[in-house]
């Protein structure tokens, strides 16, 4: 058949993908060679952390990649692209409206600037300007978390409470917003439940930043039921969704008024740019979210565990237990504690020595003689792997 300009052109756009017969991912691991980061001289490491930006966040499965490789071969209106998609997630979730966001940190900044605007595209424009602005922005002092960054770039000011009677003093006029990060719930004097209801008496939108928490699944629609005006989960976390995608959920007028915020409009988060391609990665991360065993998952956690404590078992001094955070990051995790002075070894120097070998191991180090391993984002064998390098380091 004599090529045509049309067809050749066809031919380009779906070559690349199968000209390459890429290896599944979940036959990949952080010692299977990797021409792409080799010739950038960066080497993959096993993610004894979890689900952290600082590693990568998760590892997209191959529904998420197809729906994002498709997305990228077609022009659409993005504003029509990002209604339809949050309206999908927002029937997913069980939740009155929904929106995409340039992951969670930026749902962070155009939930505040809703609150703050009141949907009035006016106020919305003159951020972080706070002339005639209810600015003002009530966290209990146990919640700050590093990211009010991202309140502040709308021109918020944190206020920060401890007891029930310093929020009642601190709301007056200039209150635009109340934030609640969820994993600070167990350190907090003002639990849930008291903190929505004090806000709704007074008409204060309440924002409840649970980017780590969609485990359990039911977690991503008890949150906006329990009374959160807007609730924030990360995309490229415990979903597996695109790194660079998060999920604002609440409230309709709230969503509406927080879409104008985002690019491709002039708001306050026109830098936070979410594609088509992370728009309908994030929903068929979602939509395989719901899907998944995760009973069969957790039993296989369970088992990475197990394997790790096997390893560690009788070496005098070490001990190794099961953990599960009580919020975020709620999967089983591997506690490894011993003596620093009585081993003359340090966690830190564990850290150092793990993260030197080949592969490296990144895990946490939550304090003096304590390791806290992740095994969730672990595959293969890997777990083996970390089992066997901390015998070694912990027994010599």
């Amino acid at each position: 058949m004599k090529p045509t300009r049309r067809r050749i052109l066809q031919t380009a756009v779906v070559a690349p993908a199968a000209a390459v017969a890429a290896p599944r991912t979940a036959d990949l691991t952080a010692s299977s060679p990797s021409s792409l980061y080799a010739s950038l001289g960066v080497k993959p490491v096993i993610n004894g952390v979890g689900v952290v930006t600082v590693l990568g966040g998760s590892i997209m499965p191959p529904e998420v990649i197809r729906a994002m490789e498709e997305a990228s071969r077609y022009f659409i209106p993005l504003p029509d692209l990002e209604k339809k998609v949050g309206a999908r997630i927002a029937e997913l979730l069980k939740a009155p409206s929904a929106m995409v966001t340039c992951g969670a940190a930026s749902a962070i900044t155009v939930g505040t600037a809703a609150c703050l605007s009141q949907g009035d595209a006016a106020k919305l424009r003159q951020l972080p300007n706070r002339d005639g602005i209810r600015f003002e922005v009530i966290q209990q002092k146990s919640h700050r978390s590093g990211y009010e960054h991202q309140m502040e770039l709308c021109g918020a000011k944190i206020v920060s409470v401890q007891t029930r009677k310093d929020l009642e003093n601190a709301v007056n006029e200039r209150t635009g917003m109340m934030f609640f990060l969820n994993k600070g719930e167990r350190d907090g004097e003002i639990k849930s439940d008291e903190f929505i209801k004090f806000g709704k008496e007074r008409g204060i939108p309440i924002l409840n930043d649970a980017a780590s928490d969609a485990t359990p699944k039911e977690n991503l629609w008890k949150y906006t039921k329990q009374g959160f005006d807007l609730v924030i989960f990360s995309g490229g976390k415990a979903l597996r969704g695109p790194q660079s995608s998060g999920l604002l959920l609440g409230r309709k007028d709230l969503i509406d008024a927080a879409y104008p915020a985002m690019s491709p409009f002039g708001g306050i988060g026109r830098g936070m740019k979410v594609g088509k391609e992370e728009l309908c990665g994030v929903l068929a991360a979602v939509e395989r979210y719901l899907k998944v065993d995760h009973e069969a998952e957790f039993r296989e956690l369970d088992a990475r565990v197990a394997s790790i404590r096997a390893e560690l078992k009788g070496i005098a001094g070490v001990k190794a237990d099961r953990h599960i955070p009580v919020i975020a990051n709620e999967v089983p995790h591997v506690t490894v504690q011993w003596d620093e002075s009585a081993r003359r070894l340090t966690s830190q120097q564990v850290v150092e020595k793990l993260m030197a070998g080949d592969p490296p191991i990144h895990v946490q180090r939550p304090g003096k003689g304590e390791l806290l391993i992740s095994v969730w984002m672990m595959r293969g064998s890997e777990h083996q792997i970390v089992g066997r390098r901390l015998r070694e380091i912990l027994s010599s």
